[in-house]
């Protein structure tokens, strides 16, 4: 073999592998997009949107959804899709339900599981659910088809459009967290977001699409200058600025984006250690919808991440003292919240009530197999330490 063909073999093993390491970061951040309760249904006039999105039966499904009533949410939007069962947006609510319910299931709507990239390599375990799955894949590809024959009569159905892109981002979310196949789910959540970019050449008023697009161009322009680089060469190009300026956007006006937008803010501003800021948007969140135990969750999980340890462990257990009260939250995982307690606390040098949090955590019903794991490796990293 020639030294040039050696040469050339090189760059493109070295282009893939940095492909790879690429399509996993960026997918999983774009992925994430989905993983946070979907928005309150904003009313201007202003805004362009689906007319299905403002019914009140929908809304009334949405507020069932933030508050994590799967079960009454679920109940309404098959009213929805029973009622127009040929609008592709039907379909993606309650396949935004099936999903988000797994994720709830699996602990995997915990957003310090994210906030580094072990995440991406580390050993990540998940129980799926054969129905589930088989659920997940019959309702994107019904919605993808419902939106693929609209946009094939015509091209510029902005409804359609958004319609496709929400079903394959939903999809690569599950493909993504539950599968750990990020490459996969990168490609799909690419193809999101050109649907969502099409909308917004056809209509900029469609405030909701430029969502995804402010994400990608977030994580692009937070990529490392070789990845970003090489991004660039392939036409993915990033902005930090303009990204946060497209969310800041959706999260005033967007119609089903608005909480969702929000949330990603939080998660994008403390990459940023902007961390009073993320924990100002959590707090409005919480504000706005008291009896969603996630939200609740995050102001204290900021807290920790910014520092303010003492904080932090006063909001973990008010979230905990508020979840012991019957009927408060419509649905609770308190091991999340026993969790974020307790590495709180051992940051805090409290290395016996951590062990104490992190018993909690692993005897919890309803803990999945990943937290556990985590929760058991901190126990025995304590035991080690001499900590009963």
């Amino acid at each position: 073999m020639h030294a040039g063909e050696r040469g050339k073999k090189s760059l493109v093993a070295v282009s893939l592998e940095g492909m790879e390491t690429f399509g996993r970061r960026l997918g999983l951040y774009l992925i994430f997009l989905c993983v946070l309760p979907m928005a309150a249904l904003a009313q201007s006039a202003d805004v362009h949107t689906a007319a299905l999105n403002r019914d009140p039966l929908v809304q009334e499904g949405f507020q069932h959804f933030y508050n994590l009533d799967y079960d009454g949410s679920m109940q309404i939007f098959q009213r929805v899709l029973q009622a127009h069962p040929s609008d592709p947006l039907a379909v993606d609510y309650v396949l935004s339900v099936v999903i988000f319910r797994e994720l709830y299931r699996e602990d995997l709507l915990d957003t310090t599981l994210y906030a580094h990239e072990g995440f991406l390599t580390g050993k990540h375990v998940t129980e799926e659910d054969p129905a589930v799955k088989k659920q997940v894949d019959d309702l994107s590809s019904q919605a993808i088809a419902l939106a693929d024959q609209r946009v094939k009569a015509n091209g510029n159905d902005v409804d359609a459009l958004f319609s496709r892109g929400m079903a394959k981002s939903l999809k690569a979310t599950y493909i993504g967290l539950v599968e750990r196949a990020f490459i996969t789910g990168l490609h799909l959540a690419l193809a999101a977001r050109n649907d969502d970019e099409r909308v917004l050449e056809i209509d900029p008023k469609y405030i909701d699409a430029k969502m995804v697009v402010g994400i990608h161009l977030f994580v692009v322009g937070t990529l490392p200058g070789a990845l970003k680089l090489m991004a660039g060469i392939v036409g993915i190009h990033g902005d930090k600025t303009k990204g946060l300026a497209m969310l800041e956007e959706c999260a005033a006006h967007g119609v089903i984006t608005s909480v969702e937008s929000r949330t990603a803010l939080t998660i994008f501003l403390r990459h940023e250690a902007r961390y009073q800021e993320a924990i100002t948007v959590a707090r409005s969140l919480k504000a706005e919808y008291p009896r969603d135990y996630l939200f609740a969750l995050e102001v204290a999980n900021l807290l920790k991440d910014a520092g303010h340890g003492p904080e932090a462990i006063q909001e973990y257990r008010g979230v905990l003292n508020q979840a012991a009260k019957p009927g408060y939250y419509y649905s609770v995982h308190p091991e999340l919240a026993w969790f974020g307690l307790a590495e709180t606390l051992r940051g805090q040098n409290d290395k016996t009530g951590a062990m104490a949090a992190f018993r909690e955590v692993v005897a919890q019903p309803l803990t999945g197999a990943d937290l556990k794991r985590r929760a058991n490796e901190a126990i025995h990293e304590l035991q080690t330490q001499g900590v009963k």
